[in-house]
């Protein structure tokens, strides 16, 4: 297999195919990956990073194809065993890709953070190897779509040439680590819609309860007070069996919540169109006046039926209008009842034109400032506080806003592409540097519920927190950070030092390499959920074929650690008796190398 990216995530990738599911993998990167990574925090951030580098020479080695080309790449890794290789290379060309063992390798990851980079090297290896499988990284996702059928497309034309089984693996596969890491980025942020994968006729829920509640248990959480990360009984256990749940009383756990129907359609979330809605359009003021002059308007009229005998009431209602807007002729030698009503509605009249200028002047300025960043607006509390709008910031955003949670976003950049996201679904963003006093004040930070800092910059995330938890002790907070090394240290320490606050670290990298190793081997990962700093994986597996499933009821399906069966695929009533049969797919939770003894 070959991997070839210009950030962590390949190099994430290679270690999860090469160390969890056995495979030789040849790694390309550019010559100094280290200028694509997010910026580093001092010495102990490069170390790390140097840290992380020799693990990765060591994890992903020489392979039989270990020597460069010369000028375009170049061959490192360690020496011996089945290591596999490290391709050096400035651009991913044909004679790289050649080099790499395209032609024969049996799937080729692509995620580079270039869309162009990515698709051109896509149509490259569909030339040189029609039964690649191939996986791709785009953030555009109808691009990603049509990208995929082409490039299935031509497999399949080449399938049908004759070529022997070309078509018959030669599959497709567009995903966006965005879009993988998002849900579980927001559902960290948010308490009682954490952990939640949701696929086609199905929506999977997982909350943090006490263990032995729930549908069924999927993850025993490190106990309150200890370090995640260190070996032994402190680490949280994924997938645990009765009886470990049982001797488990009392401990926090990660429980099925829910197994049902996912609603389709859209969102629910607020404001998604261009248009606002009719109650944003006029002030809470604007709209008490008017409602007061079409109660007097309507009083008027009852008056003037009442006062002149035989009239009809629509007659009187229409005498009225007349009047308000001081078009009817003079009431001379009418009774006097008459004569005050017409003078009461010349007044009416009167005060009801600045009114409507009022209810003009606003529905226009909130036209025009509906394409404009909104502010966030006084009073507000209980909401997230969003740090970064770039591609992680937006889909999280995206994610919180369908969950219907009132969000206020902060960013540096005024050319960020959330920005555009963020006026469509009409959420108060902040711009300046969240480095800067006031930044955070301004978005309410000492009313918010959580903070989720998902900026490039680990600098940045870990200053944001640390000003926000001096704001607030209690306050939820939510980190990205690059490193793992950097990510346990940061999170012990604020684990210590704020012993009742939720604090979670996340890596993208870390959240989206399962997915992307899956689909290489030809496996649907629905998503990821983070126990910790472990992942548990939702996977689609069709029963067919697999004797650890096959005739096999759902309760004899479970291996304690591995997998448990969760439902038949767009089913929500599959009872522990049911048997499997083939033709069945199901949604299985499963520990990364569960999955792969799984395929």
């Amino acid at each position: 297999m070959v991997v070839a990216g210009d950030d962590g995530l390949a190099h994430r990738l290679a270690a999860e195919l090469r160390g969890v599911h056995g495979e030789q993998v040849t790694l390309v990167v550019p010559p100094n990956v280290r200028t694509a990574r997010p910026p580093v925090v001092g010495r102990a951030r490069s170390a790390s990073a140097a840290l992380f580098d020799r693990v990765v020479s060591a994890t992903v080695g020489r392979g039989p194809n270990g020597a460069g080309t010369a000028g375009t790449a170049t061959a490192t890794g360690t020496d011996g065993g089945d290591t596999a290789g490290v391709l050096t290379a400035t651009e991913i060309t044909e004679a790289v890709l050649a080099e790499a063992g395209v032609e024969r390798a049996a799937a080729l990851a692509l995620v580079y953070d270039d869309d162009e980079t990515n698709i051109r090297a896509a149509l490259t290896a569909r030339r040189l190897n029609p039964r690649l499988r191939l996986v791709l990284r785009l953030y555009n996702r109808r691009l990603g779509q049509h990208i995929e059928e082409l490039l299935d497309q031509a497999a399949a034309l080449v399938a049908g040439d004759g070529e022997g089984d070309a078509g018959a693996d030669a599959s497709t596969t567009v995903l966006s680590d965005a879009d993988t890491a998002a849900p579980a980025l927001a559902a960290t942020a948010v308490a009682g819609t954490s952990k939640v994968v949701q696929t086609e006729g199905l929506l999977l829920r997982a909350v943090e309860r006490q263990a032995g509640t729930g549908l069924c248990t999927l993850a025993l959480l490190s106990p309150a007070g200890t370090d995640p990360g260190h070996g032994g009984e402190q680490e949280p256990r994924l997938l645990p069996d009765d009886e470990e749940v049982r001797q488990a009383a009392g401990r926090t756990a990660v429980v099925l919540e829910q197994v049902s129907s996912a609603g389709g359609g859209e969102s629910a979330a607020p404001g998604r169109g261009g248009v606002p809605p009719l109650a944003s359009l006029f002030s809470r003021r604007l709209r008490w006046s008017l409602a007061g002059m079409v109660a007097c308007v309507v009083a008027l009229a009852v008056a003037l039926w009442v006062v002149t005998p035989g009239i009809h009431p629509l007659r009187a209602f229409y005498l009225t209008l007349l009047d308000l807007f001081a078009i009817d002729d003079p009431a001379l030698g009418a009774p006097l009842g008459r004569q005050i009503l017409q003078l009461l509605s010349g007044l009416v009249g009167l005060l009801l034109l600045p009114v409507l200028l009022a209810a003009v002047l606003e529905a226009l300025g909130t036209f025009r400032t509906a394409s404009a960043l909104r502010k966030p607006p006084r009073g507000l509390g209980g909401h997230v506080v969003l740090l970064g709008l770039g591609k992680i910031g937006t889909r999280v955003l995206t994610r919180l806003r369908e969950l219907n949670i009132p969000v206020v976003c902060v960013e540096s950049d005024p050319d960020a592409r959330g920005l555009a996201t963020a006026r469509r679904l009409r959420v108060p963003v902040v711009l300046g540097d969240v480095t800067q006093e006031g930044v955070l004040e301004s978005a309410k930070i000492h009313r918010a519920y959580a903070l989720l800092a998902v900026t490039s910059a680990d600098t940045t995330n870990l200053e944001a927190v640390l000003y926000a938890r001096n704001v607030r002790p209690d306050l939820r907070v939510v980190l990205r950070l690059y490193d793992d090394d950097f990510a346990t240290a940061v999170y012990r320490t604020l684990r210590a030092a704020y012993p009742h606050a939720l604090t979670r670290s996340r890596s993208v990298t870390h959240l989206a390499a399962p997915a992307f190793a899956g689909a290489m081997l030809g496996r649907q990962v629905l998503g990821a959920v983070a126990v910790e700093r472990r992942v548990l994986l939702f996977a689609a597996v069709d029963v067919s074929g697999h004797h650890q499933l096959e005739g096999r009821t759902v309760r004899q399906a479970f291996r304690a650690g591995s997998w448990r069966v969760l439902a038949l695929e767009g089913r929500t009533d599959t009872a522990p008796d049911h048997v499997l049969e083939k033709g069945d797919r199901v949604v299985v939770a499963a520990t990364r190398r569960g999955l792969a003894d799984l395929h």
